[in-house]
């Protein structure tokens, strides 16, 4: 007999308890091992070093707080049964199983136009054939379908136990004090009205710094400029090679990563062909790196200068700013890029790329997160809190960007 109720020690929240037999047998699976392979922030390590946790530590600790919260919302008289408190474990501790390599960098690159949120669902049904159907519950939860809506709200919103975990953990490994928040605080302030997932009004301000945490994060960390350059240089990366792959040539591989530089994946693709899955889940941060070192020396000499500027950081210089650049401007950087490099106009596209990032700080009409008064009256964050400028802080703030070699200006 195994002892599957074991401790598991995290750097950031101490001692995690693995709740049942059922959760230690999905920490055990191939599926869920395969995390500690894709790092959390992709190629974020390039410019915070310390960022080189994976998406395995932060499913873990997604888990743990959901423990935490159920545990409040239980001592305030909510009735969880234990099937379903194991249920929600399931569903936060499975939510970013089907995460590629290197995170959300290469998440349409692999598989066309398929979010990881699809991913992770396929896996999880097929998981809980192998489990014969004890997942169902979890992935009830984990799509929204079961009839207590704030279990679903403390998997997926705009104040979820994933968000509460990542912000937490990459400010700690990133070393970006602007991320942290109260944690603690914001979970024992957690409350159910309605059936629906709220905060209690004396928590206001935690969740204020919560909210503006998290739209420092996107922009000094997640959308940090170099980290944008190095993340698309390595999606360039991976289309050369499919390119020359489909083409003919000889390209070092893995056999997953070999299938998916041949293949044009999609979803009825991944639904449909169970080869998609058995080579997605043997694909990791490994198979990617593996290939993009051996291929610096190929003799095709787009394909071998992108790996060696990747493996060496010699990353592209990247230019942000809120309004779309000057036609003029990107014409004569590709006349720059072209006499530089010698490159034909149609694979320019590979030195040059031209694009836009966006992101909410807090996004009304979405999943609200909905204070709860002392009078009992139920209202959004933003009519709740005297701190905020609404129109600033639930408007999409877009910004363009353009990645091209340091080299053709200097």
């Amino acid at each position: 007999m195994i002892n599957k109720r074991k401790i598991i020690n995290d750097p950031v929240y101490g001692f995690i308890n693995i709740q049942s037999d059922l959760l230690f047998d999905l920490i055990e699976h191939p599926y869920f091992q395969r995390l500690r392979r894709i790092k959390q922030l992709g190629l974020t390590h390039l410019v915070y070093p310390g960022a080189l946790h994976t998406r395995f530590h932060h499913s873990l600790g997604a888990m743990h707080l959901m423990q935490e919260a159920l545990h409040v919302l239980k001592s305030k008289g909510h009735t969880i049964t234990q099937m379903e408190f194991e249920s929600a474990l399931i569903a936060i501790l499975l939510h970013d199983i089907g995460h590629g390599p290197f995170s959300h960098a290469l998440e349409h690159s692999i598989i066309k136009g398929v979010h990881h949120e699809t991913i992770s669902e396929v896996m999880m049904n097929t998981l809980n054939q192998q489990f014969k159907g004890a997942l169902e519950n979890g992935i009830h939860i984990f799509n929204h379908q079961h009839h207590k809506q704030f279990l679903s709200h403390l998997v997926s919103s705009q104040l979820d136990m994933d968000r509460l975990d990542y912000l937490t953990r990459d400010s700690f490994f990133t070393g970006v004090s602007e991320g942290v928040i109260g944690t603690q605080r914001i979970i024992k302030m957690l409350n159910v009205s309605d059936g629906n997932l709220v905060a209690e009004e004396k928590g206001i301000h935690s969740i204020e710094k919560f909210i503006i945490a998290r739209r420092i994060m996107y922009w000094q960390v997640y959308l940090h400029k170099t980290v944008l350059a190095a993340e698309n240089m390595l999606i360039k990366i991976l289309a050369r090679a499919s390119y020359l792959a489909k083409a003919g040539h000889d390209l070092f591989a893995t056999p997953a990563l070999h299938f998916f530089l041949h293949h044009e994946v999609d979803r009825i693709m991944l639904e449909k062909d169970e080869r998609v899955l058995y080579h997605f889940t043997h694909l990791d941060d490994f198979d990617i790196l593996s290939a993009v070192k051996v291929w610096t020396d190929h003799n095709d000499p787009i394909l071998s200068l992108l790996c060696q500027s990747l493996i060496n950081r010699k990353l592209f210089k990247c230019e942000i700013q809120p309004e779309p650049f000057e036609y003029f401007y990107l014409e004569q950087l590709k006349e720059k890029i072209s006499s530089y490099y010698d490159v034909k106009e149609e694979e320019l596209h590979y030195f040059l790329v031209s694009d836009t990032t966006s992101n909410y700080a807090y996004q009304q009409g979405t999943d609200e997160i909905e204070i709860l008064l002392k009078s009992g009256k139920i209202v959004d964050m933003l009519d709740a809190s005297d701190q905020f400028d609404t129109g600033i802080l639930s408007k999409l703030t877009t910004k363009h960007f353009i990645c091209y070699p340091k080299e053709v200006i200097n």
